[in-house]
Parts: structure tokens; sequence; C-alpha cells
């Protein structure tokens, strides 16, 4: 999920910076750094959908039993 919203916030950035366009909340340096802050949360395994506990594992160990 996050990956996602970091490509998005890349393309937007690529678009403005292809376009000249800047305005003084979101610059190119300020679309970058929020696009890798999703980018770190993605590899930090934020917005996943795996259990940290590995309960879904255990969960389908037992309905094999």
């Amino acid at each position: 999920m996050f990956a996602l919203i970091a490509a998005i916030v890349f393309a937007i950035g690529l678009l403005a910076d292809l376009a000249n366009i800047s305005s003084d909340l979101f610059n190119n340096g300020t679309l970058t750094l929020l696009g890798l802050f999703f980018v770190a949360l993605h590899l930090a395994g934020f917005g996943t959908s795996t259990n940290w506990r590995g309960g879904w594992s255990r969960g389908r160990a037992r309905a094999r039993r």
C-alpha cells in the first residue's frame, strides 16, 4: 500500500518538475522526501497484510490437523 502511495507521489513530483510547476507548500524536494518516507514505511513492514505474531500461519496449521 505504501509503495503505491510512494509511486504516486513520485509521479506527481516528476510531472510537476517537467511542467515547471512550483509552489511554496509542495516543491520537488518536499515531494521527494514524502515519497522516500512512504518507501521507508513500506520497507519497514507497515501496511502489509501479515501478522507480526504469525497468527495466520498458526491458524493454517490448526486447520490441517
